[in-house]
């Protein structure tokens, strides 16, 4: 067990490595001059050159990315060219945002797909297996915009039952926040419950198939004990490295969800950044969403072996 984590743990320092070179070379292949941005179309040669020292564009391309990820690893994302503010402080002030909205949204995926995709399985070929099949699969085959769009129509503007758009923090008001809430984490419900129930069955159908639960069953247990105690955590193994790339994802992707609700996350900073050619900002949040996307398949990795010891051997 402890060789599978640090070899786990090893592994995920060369991808570490990979994905902070390419999110640097990908900045620097971006035209346009930082110093330009920083000090405006109104200053002079000198001001420019002397800003380009400052920030050391005037060294080679392998020194800058020494010094930058120098300051990366004390915690220094440089500072944001439109908002004037450490880069860092504006990415984890937004993230707060992101992060509860997409950990609410994936325990309640949990909650429904999982069993709705082990029941379906349990009884194949039935009118429950054909309903759940059928609703995950036409989940599956809609966008993750065209499903908020939907609820903020029906929900929000027709029935009146919640806020359209807009974000309350919970230290402002913990019944607005969750009112506010609602819309967005039902949307991402929505969508990300389709390959979780799908993969959920197919996996229950698989461990459903082996020997051991024929013994199982001939041993005089019950379905309902056959299932939760000797089926269901074997078939939660490959269901749990998809929950995993699910969040990752998410944490990836948010950008759509926060756009069509204007809530002020993690996703947003980076849209805005974008238009705003903040490129410090930019190339900030890249690079913590892809440390966090290896960080959530790591911490996947590590947990899998709880649910199947094999991996580990």
């Amino acid at each position: 067990m402890i060789r599978f984590i640090a070899s786990r743990l090893l592994s995920a320092i060369p991808t570490l490595l990979i994905v902070v070179i390419t999110i640097f070379t990908l900045m620097r292949m971006i035209p346009g001059d930082p110093a330009s941005l920083m000090l405006g179309d109104l200053a002079d040669p000198g001001q420019l050159e002397a800003m380009r020292r400052s920030m050391g564009l005037d060294q080679p391309v392998w020194l800058q990315f020494l010094y930058w990820l120098g300051d990366v690893l004390r915690g220094d994302f440089g500072t944001s060219i439109t908002l004037r503010e450490p880069v860092l402080g504006l990415i984890l002030d937004r993230f707060s945002v992101s992060a509860g909205i997409v950990l609410a949204a994936i325990v309640l995926s949990v909650l429904v797909a999982v069993p709705a995709g082990m029941i379906a399985a349990w009884r194949q070929n039935s009118v429950t297996d054909l309903v759940v099949v059928g609703v995950a699969t036409l989940l599956l085959s809609v966008p993750s915009f065209w499903v908020g769009l939907m609820l903020l129509l029906l929900f929000g503007l027709t029935l009146g039952w919640l806020p359209i758009v807009g974000y309350v923090p919970f230290s402002q008001d913990i019944g607005g926040a969750i009112m506010a809430m609602i819309l967005p984490v039902a949307t991402i419900v929505l969508v990300e419950s389709g390959s979780i129930a799908r993969m959920a069955r197919a996996s229950m159908i698989e461990v459903s198939r082996l020997e051991y639960i024929t013994h199982a069953r001939a041993k005089g247990l019950s379905e309902g004990a056959v299932m939760w105690r000797h089926a269901f955590r074997n078939a939660f193994a490959p269901t749990w490295t998809l929950i995993g790339l699910v969040l990752g994802s998410l944490l990836a992707n948010i950008a759509v969800i926060e756009t069509v609700f204007t809530i002020p996350g993690l996703g947003r900073l980076m849209i805005d950044a974008i238009y705003a050619r903040d490129y410090p900002v930019v190339q900030g949040c890249m690079l913590f969403i892809a440390v966090i996307y290896v960080l959530v398949n790591l911490l996947v990795d590590l947990v899998y072996p709880l649910l199947d010891p094999r991996v580990a051997a």
